[in-house]
């Protein structure tokens, strides 16, 4: 019997650590399947300006090397529907991915599979290599060394370029999002939203305008903001650990064809990681809410927004302003309804 190993990946740029990644990935079994994201999903998951290469040549190069047997390319941002097909017997992702956080481990595991999360050959990163080399002398004046009036002009200056950006790149991927949840509520189905923080506040904020009202008088929404009740936050995170305090009340409140918002300006958050592994095992849509670093919630979800800037700040106000946009699509559903 051939036992197949499955990895996946952008592989954007290939580098020492992804070959001895792939080489060690294909020691476990007899042939090596490596899942490429299409150029198209490439720039969901890694914004504007990437891949640096294209998708029929990233299979190229991967194909010449000794351990690879396979390149398939995928047009979703997640592989759960090809390894689903593939059915391999060995799951492998980079060290920087944990267990629980690797999609399709649960499906491979519960067929007898193996799932191993590989150490990473530290010093390498294709997107540390493109930062480096896209990066501009000199840069932005940090707010620390600006004072008074420079730093209100500064900040609106900023603001401006990242909504200019934003309005340029994010359009289809903010109108898909607010379909999944319009689909979501046709189909009796209610929307869940987790975040930390400011994005915890963003969270409540969303949740109150869908079950409460926007703007046009409609029917009530289903929303639940899981960052609101300090009970059931308390006492998951005193049991299980803070990481748990979202995808517990995700186990609890969930439905298959429910939606989740995932918020996080990082994109690492491991309670709103752990939320969305919870989500997908349901059977939910994932939606997520990022900055421009926001890689790794991105590969998860069905949708997500990654705004571009690594500034919060910045990252928070065009949350809020998507969130708002998709009051009004919604709102624009429901009176269609009526």
């Amino acid at each position: 019997m051939t036992t197949t190993v499955f990895t996946n990946g952008c592989f954007d740029i290939l580098h020492p650590g992804h070959v001895s990644l792939l080489e060690r990935a294909r020691a476990l079994g007899d042939r090596l399947v490596v899942g490429i994201n299409s150029d198209e999903s490439v720039r969901k998951i890694k914004g504007p300006g990437r891949p640096v290469v294209d998708q029929e040549s990233r299979k190229s190069v991967l194909l010449a090397l000794k351990a690879v047997d396979e390149v398939i390319i995928f047009e979703e941002l997640t592989p759960e529907r090809l390894i689903h097909d593939l059915k391999p017997e060995i799951l492998v992702k980079g060290g920087d991915w944990k267990e629980d956080e690797i999609i399709g481990a649960d499906f491979v595991k519960g067929r007898g599979g193996k799932v191993y999360s590989l150490p990473i050959v530290p010093g390498f990163s294709s997107t540390a290599l493109i930062d480096s080399m896209n990066k501009e002398a000199g840069g932005r004046l940090e707010t620390c060394e600006m004072t008074g009036r420079r730093i209100v002009e500064a900040s609106f200056e900023e603001h401006r370029n990242v909504f200019g950006q934003a309005d340029k790149i994010l359009f289809d991927t903010i109108e898909n999002s607010a379909r999944l949840f319009v689909s979501t509520l046709e189909n009796g189905g209610k929307i869940l939203i987790c975040g930390n923080g400011g994005s915890a506040a963003d969270a409540q904020h969303l949740a109150a305008e869908f079950s409460g009202r926007y703007e046009k008088e409609r029917r009530a929404l289903p929303a639940v903001a899981l960052t609101t009740d300090t009970s059931a936050l308390t006492a998951i995170a005193n049991d299980y650990g803070f990481e748990r305090v979202f995808a517990r009340q995700v186990e609890a409140l969930a439905r298959p064809g429910d939606c989740l918002i995932a918020i996080s300006t990082s994109g690492n958050s491991p309670n709103v990681i752990a939320a969305v592994m919870a989500a997908r095992e349901i059977g939910c849509t994932v939606v997520g809410l990022t900055g421009e670093s926001g890689k790794k919630l991105a590969s998860l979800c069905d949708e997500c927004v990654l705004v571009p800037s690594s500034r919060t700040a910045r990252i928070q106000e065009v949350h809020i302003t998507i969130a708002h946009i998709w009051c009004e699509y919604v709102d624009a559903f429901a009176a269609s309804e009526q």
